[in-house]
């Protein structure tokens, strides 16, 4: 029986490469899109790519809480189980100046970096249970690195009364990941569902995708581009930790992009410090009476 893997982000990017490579290893393939247009184009090369007809679309915006809840519907309506939860969508535009708000009236990249992804793990559980071994992938980055004494504002996560600074509203949300995987683990021990993190180096983007940025910024990331892995070549670390029987065991652990187990932040340790996290997490899921969402 194929795999069934879902990916969030799967359109472009490391998500992208990481669908083809699924699909190559005889998955079937979810991947989700917030732009419905630009994700058919996607899945239309994916398929043609891998020569697969197991890769499907699923429309799922991560900074709503609403269409985060349809996807799930949508989800449970059409497959029993899931076994592979890859949570590769996030925002980071490096354009950003002020805070943005959802339609939830939450800080755009809190909510899609780190509430969408508590949001949509607790609805997808009960699917991911049903597997043989339910695997979760949850994505922080490597630049956490240059903020070795990072913390969570936990009386400011939005930074609604402090100077917004898009690199620091993104590593905070990435630093909470981190914490959420760690927290989740504990919760399923002794379930059939693992967790765990890897930290995303700097990967070569498509700099078409970000033509409202400056000529500047347009040079300084075809520079950093210089010094990136592939998007394909992350991805395979995606693919391994989700289906190699190597990590059948293996739960609330954090890796690089080479699958070694690395160490976070002592700060990003503390069982206070991430009971705090996510207590504060918890409040900001909005009350759903709809038991179909």
């Amino acid at each position: 029986m194929k795999k069934i893997c879902f990916i969030t982000g799967g359109n472009s990017g490391i998500g992208k490469q990481a669908a083809i490579q699924f699909a190559q290893k005889g998955c079937f393939v979810i991947i989700g899109v917030r732009d419905v247009e630009r994700g058919a184009i996607a899945l239309s090369e994916i398929k043609k790519q891998t020569d697969s007809n197991s890769v499907e679309l699923l429309h799922i915006n991560m900074s709503s809480q609403l269409s985060i809840r349809n996807a799930s519907r949508e989800l449970h309506k059409k497959f029993s189980v899931i076994d592979v939860l890859i949570h590769n969508a996030a925002d980071f535009d490096i354009s950003r100046k002020e805070p943005e708000k959802t339609i939830d009236g939450i800080e755009k990249i809190w909510a899609t970096n780190h509430i969408g992804i508590v949001l949509l793990t607790d609805l997808l559980l009960d699917m991911l249970s049903k597997s043989i071994q339910g695997r979760i992938i949850t994505i922080a980055s490597k630049g956490l690195i240059l903020y070795p004494r990072l913390t969570i504002n936990l009386n400011d996560p939005e930074f609604l009364n402090r100077k917004f600074r898009v690199s620091y509203a993104y590593y905070q949300s990435k630093l909470a990941q981190v914490m959420y995987t760690y927290w989740l683990a504990k919760k399923l021990l002794g379930t059939t569902i693992t967790i765990n993190c890897i930290r995303v180096p700097n990967v070569k983007i498509d700099i078409s995708r970000y033509s409202h940025i400056s000529g500047v910024m347009r040079f300084l990331y075809a520079l950093k581009s210089l010094f990136s892995i592939s998007a394909e070549q992350m991805a395979k670390t995606y693919v391994h930790l989700a289906l190699s029987s190597d990590f059948n065991l293996v739960t609330g652990n954090y890796f690089d992009e080479h699958a070694v187990y690395i160490s976070s932040s002592s700060y990003s340790l503390n069982e206070h410090a991430i009971e705090s996290l996510m207590d504060l997490s918890l409040r900001y899921i909005i009350p759903c009476n709809d038991e179909s969402l």
